[in-house]
């Protein structure tokens, strides 16, 4: 069975995108991330998140960056702490690549302003 981690139903949440198995939307997800929360830290305090499901909201956010502009700077990247390089090993492959919005870059590396496909 496949899991789709972010999920829209118009009679849960009032058709907000939210994450599966949760009752944190998209947008929760990414108001944690712009307060200073790093992935680790959301799962501390929302034990019924997984790292898979806040990088699917993650990319979910960036495949619809028009429903939530506030939450990308200037560069295309999400604001705030996204998963290290070395967390990004127990994630899917397709969500390894996406480079500002799911995986943090070192200081000093530039970010694209789209994900990679």
């Amino acid at each position: 069975m496949t899991i789709k981690w972010v999920k829209v139903d118009p009679l849960v949440m009032n058709g907000e995108p939210f994450c599966y198995g949760t009752r944190l939307s998209v947008r929760n997800v990414l108001e944690m991330r712009a307060a200073g929360l790093a992935p680790r830290r959301m799962i501390g305090e929302h034990p019924e998140l997984r790292e898979v499901g806040i990088a699917e909201a993650f990319r979910y956010a960036g495949d619809h960056r028009d429903r939530y502009a506030d939450f990308f700077d200037a560069d295309g990247s999400l604001r705030g702490p996204a998963f290290t390089p070395a967390e990004t090993a127990v994630l899917p492959e397709s969500l390894r690549g996406l480079d500002g919005i799911v995986v943090r870059h070192p200081a000093g590396t530039p970010t694209p302003g789209t994900p990679a496909s």
